[in-house]
């Protein structure tokens, strides 16, 4: 059994393929460093309720979607936030 912390870092790398973002445009888009967001994504640094709140708000799903899991976090993603061709890029834009 997963814990919440690693099927959320699980949950952001597949809502980041959906979107074609890489850990610069979302750390762009989340205003914090690449960095701080790798550590996030390595299990090195914890996210906070508030890490939570703004990844919910930048892909435009409520937070209990988003804690679902990868498969349930893509599904309710906008039209709009889906890449043309998974793993592709698209411009993020900063909330």
């Amino acid at each position: 059994m997963s814990s919440s912390e690693s099927t959320l870092r699980v949950t952001v790398a597949a809502l980041m393929r959906a979107c074609g973002e890489n850990q610069t445009a979302l750390a762009r888009g989340l205003r914090i460093t690449q960095g701080q967001l790798s550590r996030k994504q390595t299990g090195r640094a914890a996210y906070s309720l508030g890490d939570v709140d703004s990844l919910a708000r930048h892909y435009g799903i409520p937070v209990p979607d988003l804690l679902a899991g990868p498969t349930h976090a893509v599904r309710k993603l906008p039209h709009v936030r889906l890449a043309d061709v998974v793993g592709g890029s698209q411009e993020v834009f900063t909330v």
